[in-house]
């Protein structure tokens, strides 16, 4: 599949930069050697990766040992995401099914129908009258 070539004139935001280079990944392999007269003096072998999480775990790329995976940052990024249809930023699976998107307030149809169940609850509690528009 072919990307479209974006014209010179377009401008990224940093933000787009880095959410590119988290997206697609970056890696850095190099290797450093200082030689004097032919005597290797100093060599370095560096192996850098910048990457999302997902990105990362897509590629295989593991934490280094000593990793503390019980974090409160490790359980939101291990948590299912989904995106949402409305605006596209990835939003907790769980929240964006049963509450909206917190970015651009898209309610999901069983949201929806929970939120009408409330509705009616409420109103059956009250002993008020439901509105035709809440009825199944």
């Amino acid at each position: 599949m072919m990307e479209a070539v974006r014209d010179k004139n377009d401008r990224s935001s940093l933000v787009d930069v880095i959410d590119r280079l988290l997206d697609k990944g970056l890696v850095i392999n190099a290797d450093i050697t200082v030689s004097v007269a032919g005597v290797e003096l100093l060599g370095i072998k560096v192996r850098a990766a910048l990457a999302s999480f997902a990105t990362a775990a897509k590629y295989g790329l593991e934490f280094p040992s000593g990793t503390n995976y019980q974090t409160e940052a490790w359980k939101i990024a291990q948590a299912g995401v989904e995106t949402c249809p409305q605006c596209g930023k990835e939003v907790s699976k769980e929240e964006l099914l049963t509450e909206c998107c917190p970015w651009c307030g898209w309610i999901s149809a069983k949201a929806e129908l929970r939120l009408k169940e409330r509705e009616i609850a409420e109103m059956q509690r009250i002993s008020a009258p439901i509105p035709p528009m809440l009825q199944r």
